[in-house]
C-alpha cells in the first residue's frame, strides 16, 4: 500500500482553494454562456505533474457549488475540467493541451448550457465556451512557457 504524502495533499488543498477563490472573485466572467474563467490557467499544473489533478478538479467542483447553474455546473463543469486536466497531463505540447481543454469545455459546458437555456442552440453555446476557454488557455500556454525558463520553479513543479 502506498504511503499518503501529506505534502501532496496540502499542495492540492492550496491549489483547490486558489482555483475556487479566483473563480469566485471573478464570478461575473467565470459563469454563464460567455465566460473567461481565469482560474483555468491553473490547469497547466497538470501538464507538468499529474499529482496536481485532484486539487484542480476539487477547485473546479468547489467553485461550481456557487454557480448560478447549480447542479448542472457541478456535474458538467467539473467533468469537463477533469477531462481537460487529464488531457493536459497526457499530451506533450502545451498548445495542444490548450486546444483539447477548449474542446472538452466547449462540448461539455456547451451541452450543459443548452440543457439549462433551451432557447440557445448548442453550437452557439459550445462555440462561445470554446473560444473563451481557448483564449485563457493559450495565454496560459505562453505564461507557462515563460515559467519553464526558471529552473527552480520547474524543479518544484516536477517534484514527485
Amino acid at each position: 500500500m502506498k504511503k499518503i504524502d501529506i505534502q501532496t495533499i496540502a499542495v492540492n488543498g492550496i491549489i483547490a482553494a486558489a482555483y475556487a477563490a479566483l473563480t469566485l472573485l471573478l464570478a461575473p466572467i467565470s459563469y454563464g454562456s460567455i465566460q473567461m474563467r481565469i482560474s483555468e490557467l491553473m490547469i497547466f499544473l497538470a501538464f507538468y505533474n499529474k499529482k496536481y489533478i485532484p486539487g484542480l478538479v476539487l477547485g473546479c467542483f468547489l467553485s461550481n457549488l456557487a454557480s448560478p447553474l447549480g447542479v448542472y455546473d457541478i456535474v458538467f463543469g467539473t467533468c469537463a475540467t477533469l477531462l481537460a486536466v487529464i488531457a493536459m497531463w497526457k499530451v506533450q505540447n502545451r498548445y495542444l493541451g490548450a486546444l483539447l481543454g477548449g474542446i472538452f469545455n466547449g462540448l461539455i459546458v456547451g451541452a450543459e448550457l443548452t440543457l439549462v437555456f433551451k432557447e440557445l442552440p448548442f453550437y452557439l453555446n459550445a462555440f462561445y465556451v470554446f473560444v473563451g476557454e481557448v483564449v485563457i488557455l493559450m495565454i496560459g500556454a505562453i505564461v507557462f512557457g515563460l515559467v519553464e525558463k526558471n529552473s527552480a520553479v520547474m524543479k518544484v513543479l516536477h517534484a514527485k
